[in-house]
């Protein structure tokens, strides 16, 4: 059975250990928007993931064009018109064609430009029973920013995607629009792909290009 104090050094643990624990997801940490492109808002979209395993691809490009579409918006992915197997890019003068003929005004494509495992050794530390360990706010002002645990070996895994929005009123395309999204210890490869895209859907509307 735990005593009072046990207890207490278990709270207190648990509740920074929390605190850690939510700065792992999504977040957006560059955006830029080309202030010289005059255009308004697209209608008819082309949504290209341009690296991964087709499966990955393929979510991807699925999960922006669910976010994407609303009235009026007209939003495609790309392997619905250019399927390709696991490693196997697009030939550029197909992409051009499409295009071209389904008149799509302008190419979201996003592609991995990070992806590592970390492993830091994280040292434990003693900690005997000093005199503000007699209170619990004594206690907790003097160890909040440290928690205790024996070593261990910590592994995180980040990924970083590179998103780019052109619009294809000129014939070589013109970049409108330009952010990075870092992804720390994602759960999984799909709640990763939500939260990035929710990011990049939220900055889109918010810089007026949907």
């Amino acid at each position: 059975m735990r005593t009072p104090l046990a207890r207490i050094i278990l709270f207190v643990a648990s509740f920074i250990l929390l605190g850690v624990a939510l700065q792992a997801g999504s977040k957006l940490v560059f955006s830029w928007k080309n202030s010289s492109y005059a255009g308004n808002g697209f209608r008819n979209i082309l949504v290209l993931a341009v690296n991964g395993r087709a499966s990955g691809r393929a979510d991807f490009e699925d999960r922006m064009v669910k976010e994407l579409a609303r009235p009026g918006v007209t939003v495609v992915q790309s392997y619905t018109l250019m399927p390709r197997p696991d490693a196997t890019p697009i030939n550029a003068d197909d992409v051009r064609g499409y295009v071209h003929d389904l008149k799509f005004d302008a190419i979201v494509v996003s592609r991995m430009v990070k992806k590592e495992k970390k492993t830091t050794y994280v040292s434990g530390d003693d900690f005997p029973f000093y005199p503000y360990y007699g209170t619990f706010y004594g206690y907790y002002g003097a160890i909040a920013p440290i928690v205790y645990d024996p070593g261990y070996m910590r592994t995180d895994t980040e990924a970083q995607i590179e998103t780019n929005f052109y619009s294809t009123s000129k014939s070589d395309g013109e970049l409108v629009w330009s952010g990075t999204t870092d992804t720390l210890d994602p759960r999984s490869t799909t709640s990763a792909i939500n939260g990035i895209v929710k990011i990049l859907v939220k900055q889109f509307e918010k810089d007026k290009l949907i």
